[in-house]
């Protein structure tokens, strides 16, 4: 018999894990798995802009600077008050799309899919920042209008992570992981979840609005990443 009464959390852990290690035939790291260093948050993305200061003032007026009315889930990054109408090449508009802070060294429009096909515009699929030889679009102003040469794309979908968390998880920044979303006669493994890695980063999994939709995310029961492992198969 072991008297817990006087042990403190790390050493019932350490009882716990002797006797689940005995009961599984004292294999050494039988996949008893250790506590998550950080909760896996999964947020949909809608469709957004980033601003260079530049464009916040010819878009909003000499010397506006961004208003935060939200705080995002990452420490630092806001979604402001002002917004935006996006005008595609079809001339189609999507009125009133919300700006996120700070500002940027490039400005970048992020939309899901659909509102591509309402743009007319081929989204390429990007990390974001990654604006190269990307399409542009419109951007129309309450003081002014601004063309973007480049800049318009569906941000891949990703996962934040911390150093404790790439620790956890065995991955690397750059890394692809697969979500795993159960839901009511839903359940979905997203692949390609690129790892996007960084200090003072909360865990966190960015999709679209669309792949939201399509997971029925909001009544979601379970979420979980998992490693993608190499691919094992032969080309000949």
């Amino acid at each position: 018999m072991i008297d817990t009464a006087n042990l403190d959390r790390s050493a019932i852990e350490q009882v716990v894990r002797s006797i689940l290690t005995q009961r599984m035939g004292g294999q050494q790291g039988a996949n008893i798995p250790e506590d998550k260093p950080n909760p896996l948050v999964v947020n949909i993305s809608a469709r957004h802009i980033h601003l260079t200061q530049e464009h916040v003032e010819i878009l909003f007026g000499k010397g506006k600077t961004l208003t935060e009315m939200k705080p995002l889930y990452q420490d630092g990054y806001y979604a402001a008050e002002e917004t935006l109408s996006i005008v595609g090449p079809r001339r189609r508009m999507l009125p009133n799309v919300r700006v996120l802070g700070p500002c940027r060294d490039d400005s970048q429009v992020e939309l899901a899919f659909t509102d591509g096909i309402s743009l007319g515009i081929d989204l390429p699929v990007r990390i974001s920042g990654d604006v190269k030889d990307t399409p542009g679009c419109i951007l129309m102003g309450p003081a002014g209008v601004v063309e973007l040469k480049q800049g318009v794309i569906r941000a891949m979908r990703h996962v934040h992570m911390g150093p404790a968390d790439l620790e956890y998880y065995g991955v690397q920044n750059g890394d692809k992981m697969k979500l795993r979303v159960e839901s009511p006669g839903c359940t979905t493994v997203l692949e390609d979840v690129v790892v996007r890695a960084g200090n003072g980063i909360k865990l966190e999994v960015h999709i679209d609005t669309d792949e939201g939709n399509c997971l029925n995310l909001d009544a979601a029961s379970k979420v979980e990443l998992l490693k993608m492992e190499p691919c094992s198969c032969k080309t000949h």
